[in-house]
């Protein structure tokens, strides 16, 4: 091979080399990379268990018992989600032991659709059964939820929801 092929060679080389270098750097500081969701399993089961608690306590209440949800609220919910969970939460308290409104909500699935820093995004499916004192039997509501939360202090508090 002559020394000219041999240049030619070496060049290209380095110009491959380059441009993969390049683009693993590119891979590496895009903005998914800082996502944890698929690789921190146990942040994620610690965000899905606390965001999961958090929902089913604040979307439980008796008539007997709206202080002890709005007491919930406040230990778990910050930010917009607080504010709006306040705004309607004052309707609630004063319809609930008229009407005899009782709601009960189970997280029926979660799951962490990003996680970085101390943000979480969260999907969540909410099973509701809502009694009231005049309906012989409850009715039955399904709900999916965008829900924002920043780990706080060690606890995970839930900042926006918004329904979708």
């Amino acid at each position: 091979m002559s020394p000219r092929r041999w240049w030619a060679l070496a060049l290209a080389l380095v110009v491959l080399g380059g441009v993969l270098q390049g683009l693993t750097w590119r891979a590496r500081s895009a903005p998914a990379s800082g996502d944890r969701a698929l690789t921190d399993a146990e942040t994620t089961d610690v965000v899905l268990g606390q965001v999961s608690d958090g929902l089913t306590r604040v979307f439980t209440y008796t008539p007997a018992n709206t202080a002890g949800t709005q007491q919930a609220a406040a230990e778990v919910l910050d930010g917009e989600a607080l504010g709006q969970y306040q705004s309607l939460f004052g309707q609630v308290r004063q319809q609930a032991p008229g009407q005899g409104l009782t709601l009960t909500t189970r997280v029926s699935r979660a799951g962490v659709v990003r996680l970085s820093g101390d943000t979480a995004q969260v999907l969540v499916f909410l099973d509701q059964t809502i009694g009231r004192k005049d309906q012989p039997r409850p009715s039955y509501a399904a709900a999916q939820l965008s829900v924002t939360a920043r780990l706080e202090h060690g606890q995970w508090r839930i900042v926006q929801i918004h329904s979708r």
